[in-house]
This record gives structure tokens, sequence and C-alpha cells, in this order.
């Protein structure tokens, strides 16, 4: 299949994606799914880090070394039938490759590029929370629930942050984002150390496999923090297209101070063309406050008594790890199918994501 290249220990090594029909170098620094993304493949991801499963992918022929172990997310069956992660495998020099991609025919499919962005607003959602909006030099298409790369000219690494709106047709120079303040993060402390409206950022988009599949299941969508953006974008384009899907949703946060966006929450209720249910649930919130309404973890009640139907709904679920781990383990063990939960983890600095 590659026998046009030499072999010699250091050459690059070569992938073939299927069902694409793509072929590819890799280099010995770069993870498989790094080398397909910056070749301009749509390869499916998004933490990047081997936890969310999105590049789950089968080695048909040759051979990978594991960056972490794949059997920290991956069953056994799944590795003895020849699944691997594409973002924690390497290629040897000179070692030849193929991988079968699972790709839904329906996931949506846009152009990644890069361009420059303008910062036109910084405004203050919660405590460490702002809401980040860029006017960038030329229209960028995305899906709602997905997300791009930004970063200053003086930051190495680009951090990734969802969408916070829905997509407009044909694509949008105007953008946001809600962006936390991470400790030792070295771009949202540069962010929030100052106002930066009128700086320059590099922005590449759109990433990730987060988005609405269609079906005419109940929907049950959980955010944490500012895992919100996703969610909110997802709504909105759903509310705009007139989905008819019952919903609910539940919002985690510490206190009444970091709940926000309800205004917009309730508008997209208002419009819902079935049933909608919002639940914000505070973990911290003091005992002598006066709030009413939910206290404790958002994981703690995603029951059947505070979810109807919820063995038989599909699951939208974006935050921190914690909370996605933990509302995973309870939807399984109410019977939620693997396939019907779709999820994207908000990992920080620390995890050399978001």
């Amino acid at each position: 299949m590659f026998g046009f290249f030499k072999r010699g220990s250091k050459e690059p090594g070569r992938l073939r994606i299927e069902p694409l029909g793509v072929d590819i170098e890799v280099l010995a620094s770069q993870s498989v799914l790094q080398a397909a993304l910056e070749a301009g493949v749509d390869f499916p991801h998004s933490c990047k880090v081997g936890t969310c499963m999105a590049c789950r992918s089968r080695l048909l022929s040759g051979k990978v070394k594991a960056i972490r172990d794949f059997s920290y997310v991956l069953s056994a069956e799944e590795l003895k039938a020849g699944y691997i992660l594409a973002c924690q495998a390497k290629v040897a020099p000179g070692e030849e490759i193929t991988l079968e991609v699972d790709i839904d025919s329906r996931r949506p499919h846009f152009h990644q590029m890069t361009c420059q962005g303008r910062i036109t607003a910084q405004i203050p959602l919660t405590h460490d929370i702002v809401e980040l909006r860029l006017q960038i030099d030329q229209p960028l298409e995305y899906a709602a629930g997905q997300y791009a790369a930004v970063r200053p000219a003086h930051i190495e690494r680009a951090r990734e942050y969802s969408f916070a709106a829905a997509p407009t047709p044909g694509g949008d120079r105007a953008l946001g984002f809600f962006v936390r303040l991470t400790p030792g993060g070295q771009f949202t402390t540069w962010l929030f150390a100052e106002s930066r409206v009128g700086q320059m950022l590099e922005v590449t988009g759109p990433g990730g496999d987060f988005w609405l599949r269609p079906a005419p299941a109940p929907l049950l969508l959980v955010a944490g923090g500012s895992g919100l953006a996703p969610v909110l974008a997802l709504l909105e384009e759903a509310a705009r297209a007139g989905v008819a899907r019952d919903a609910v949703f539940l919002f985690g946060a510490r206190t009444q101070g970091d709940l926000y966006k309800l205004d917009a929450i309730e508008a997209i209720g208002s419009r819902w063309a079935a049933p909608f249910q919002f639940l914000p649930v505070l973990s911290h919130e003091p005992p002598d406050s006066g709030w009413t309404g939910a206290r404790g973890l958002v994981t703690e009640f995603l029951t059947a008594s505070h979810v109807a139907q919820l063995a038989s709904r599909h699951g939208y679920l974006c935050g921190p790890p914690p909370m996605i781990d933990a509302a995973l383990a309870v939807l399984a063990a109410a019977g939620v199918a693997d396939r019907d939960v779709h999820y994207d983890k908000f990992l920080d600095a620390s995890n050399l994501s978001r």
C-alpha cells in the first residue's frame, strides 16, 4: 500500500484511514490523531487526552505505541477487537498502519480553518467566568456543541472553548465563548488580569464531536460551570429548528452567584416545541440564604423521581470530569444505553486541554 516509500529508521510512519481512503505521514512527535488533524482530516475527536473515546478506532493492520494505556477507558472486548484511541497512539518511524474510523454519516462536517480575531467584549458572568466575544476576519462554520482553539501571539499552546451560541448558516464572524479562570492557566491568567478588548487572538476551528443527533427520544441535558456554553448553543439551535423532543435540563453550580444566562435558558424554554424542564442545582449554597431550589450534587438528581422516562432519554453532558464521570455511572445504572449518551469533558491546563 505504501510501497513507494523507502523504509528507514528516520522516515515518518504512514497511516491509511478507512473508509476515507486517506494516506498521511505520522511524525515521531505526533499522535495519530494530531497527525490526522494537522493533515486536514476531519477525524472524530473531542478531549484529545484519552477520556472521551470520540477518537476510538480499529487497528486493521500494523502496530502502534500507546502513549497512555488504552485499557484505562476501553473494555477488554474492545481491546481484543483491535480498538485503540487515536489521541493516545503513536506510529514508529517506518511503520505502516491502517485504521478504520467509525464516522456517523449524519455527523456535521465543516472545513477547519485558522483565522485572526479581535476581542470585542469581555463580560463577567460569575466571579470566575467571563463571556469572551470575538470578531474574526472571515466567516467560520460550525455545529452547535463544537469548539474552537484560541490563543494570543505570546502563548504557544492554544486553549479550546465551546461556541456559546447557535451558528448562523454560512458561517459567523462574531463568536462567543464562556471562559472560566483556571488557577495557573496561562491563557486565562492573562485574560482575567485586565481588560483585553482590542487584543488579537488566533482562532482555529471547528473541532469536537458533540452535536445533537437526530432522534425522537426525549432529551436529558446536564451542564456544570462553563459547560453551559455548548448545551446552550445546542438548545438554541434546536429551538430555532422547532425540535419537538421532551427535554430536561439540569445545571449544576456551587452557589446562586454561579448561576448565569438564566434569562437565555428561560427564553429557550418558552419557545421549546415540547415539554421543557429546567432544574438548577446548587452544591455549596449557604443554608440560610433563602434558596428554595435544589441543593446537592447535580448527579444526585439523575433519578426517575426527578427525571421522567430516564432510561429512554438521550443524554448530553458538558462540564468538569468528576461531574461527567459520576453522571455516566448513574445513567448506566439507570439503564441508559452507552450509545445514547454524548459528552464533552471540560479539562483544564493540568489535563493538557481546556
